[in-house]
């Protein structure tokens, strides 16, 4: 039996128990075969509430688990009982890897869910474009991007290549360096590293042009790695180093902003497609809310790790320009392959 299969027929019943004694197998077709049978009718005639298991992979407290908290209050709010809106915060609590988040929508067992648009590259390749080191300058052009015509652009290929509705982008940001050898302010002091990335051929292929031994990992295999010292160094956005514990293990660490990264935000398509027009409006107008939030609430927890990475004995380094151009210089050579990667449709929305 493979992994997959495996996880869910025996797994689901952890994921039911957390969402409250309801199971997501359950949630899911039940969402889909009421709603299939009164897509027509409005939320107030509908006999039994919709069921809605919202996931992730955070903590609770985190920005991206408040955020989900945001949309289901906002429904449950204005539907009351025609809606059971239910969380699971994070799979890995119950076993499941953070690629999980994928097949677990995907095929019903779980509503909603986002996860770093790097995990979806290889059944969607064209993401790969939203993964080249420097591509955007700073947070509003990174967000202008894809809140326009990219991020539209890339959502359609996620739903002609998954079975998901895209509704929006939650923000990973901007990704930095930490390890636990050495201060890294040119590429040479990567020599020999190994370093964590995400499933992107795009960012293996970077970290190999920076000189270092990129390592795909599943977010579940990074910790043990890092507490073992298998690993040399990883790459994140302060909060997720803080947020992970990586901060308590790596000393250095590196203002590196070498990539930016969204997370879409996905939907189970076939229940989502099913529910009444009412309901779909106003999961649109949530996450559109939830998006705000979690962005302006990210800038601060951004600052926040920064200080918890200082207070558990870490140094933070700011790159010069010159050392950022070097960096910069480094990778070029993955732009001449991404121009025969690519389209020129899709470049031209990079900005290439």
């Amino acid at each position: 039996m493979r992994r997959r299969d495996f996880l869910k027929t025996t797994a689901v019943a952890g994921a039911g128990t957390l969402a409250a004694g309801i199971a997501p197998s359950e949630a899911a077709s039940e969402t889909a075969s009421e709603g299939a049978a009164q897509s027509a009718a409005p939320a107030i005639a509908t006999r039994r509430p919709i069921r809605m298991i919202l996931s992730g992979y955070a903590p609770a407290n985190n920005g991206f688990s408040l955020a989900l908290k945001r949309i289901g209050d906002r429904l449950t709010a204005k539907f009351k009982g025609d809606v059971d809106v239910k969380y699971v915060y994070n799979i890995l609590d119950l076993g499941y890897r953070g690629e999980d988040i994928l097949w677990l929508v995907e095929s019903g067992v779980l509503t909603l869910g986002y996860q770093s648009s790097s995990y979806l590259t290889e059944r969607v390749p064209d993401l790969g474009i939203a993964d080249l080191p420097f591509l955007f300058k700073d947070t509003q052009t990174a967000r202008t991007a894809m809140d326009g015509k990219l991020g539209a652009v890339l959502a359609q290929r996620i739903e002609s290549g998954m079975g998901f509705r895209i509704l929006g982008w939650f923000e990973n940001g901007f990704r930095h360096i930490s390890n636990r050898l050495r201060p890294v302010r040119t590429p040479a002091d990567l020599k020999g590293m190994t370093i964590r990335v995400l499933p992107s051929k795009v960012q293996e292929r970077t970290f190999q042009l920076l000189g270092a031994s990129p390592k795909i990992m599943d977010l579940s295999e990074v910790m043990p790695a890092v507490k073992a010292g298998t690993l040399d160094a990883q790459e994140n956005p302060f909060l997720n180093t803080v947020t992970y514990g990586v901060h308590n293990f790596h000393k250095f660490h590196t203002a590196s902003n070498h990539f930016y990264l969204s997370r879409p935000i996905f939907l189970h398509r076939a229940s989502f497609d099913a529910w009444p027009k009412e309901i779909q409006d106003e999961m649109r107008a949530a996450i559109k809310d939830a998006m705000t939030f979690q962005r302006d609430l990210h800038v601060k927890e951004e600052e926040d790790s920064m200080v918890a990475i200082r207070k558990a004995g870490g140094e933070i380094l700011d790159l010069t320009p010159a050392q950022m151009k070097a960096f910069q210089d480094a990778v070029n050579p993955i732009y001449g392959e991404a121009r025969s990667q690519y389209s020129k449709e899709l470049l031209a929305l990079a900005g290439l």
